[in-house]
């Protein structure tokens, strides 16, 4: 695959994880997926394999009372990496969230198999998950 094959499945992706189909968004990452999320909130670290990415995305629906909002802003292509750069909004418990997030996934074969998510504001993003 290309560089423009790259960025339509990670478009692809956005796509999916804003509608909730959660059936096409599994087609598109390999089942050995590492997942990588910067910051220390109760969230942060790797999730490996792709029962532990949607664990992961499940989750964020459950912290955020299903209120999470995610909206695809860009996506950029490099010579290793797709650039995904998303908006999220949500409320929990008296607290908001609202801040851009960009997300480095590595495609393979088809299929995204490595992805590093970092938060606009990390000790803001991890106070809210908590």
């Amino acid at each position: 695959m290309g560089a423009q094959e790259d960025a339509a499945l990670i478009r692809r992706g956005y796509d999916a994880f804003i509608a909730g189909d959660l059936d096409a968004l599994k087609e598109l990452f390999a089942d050995d997926v590492v997942w990588q999320i910067g910051g220390t909130g109760p969230l942060s670290g790797d999730k490996k394999g792709r029962d532990a990415v949607f664990e992961y995305f499940g989750e964020l629906g459950t912290r955020s009372n299903g209120s999470l909002k995610t909206t695809e802003v860009d996506v950029s292509v490099g010579d290793k990496r797709t650039v995904g750069v998303h908006r999220s909004q949500a409320e929990r418990d008296g607290k908001s969230l609202d801040q851009h997030y960009a997300i480095a996934f590595t495609v393979s074969g088809g299929k995204v198999v490595d992805a590093v998510e970092m938060a606009e504001d990390t000790a803001k993003a991890s106070d809210f998950w908590s």
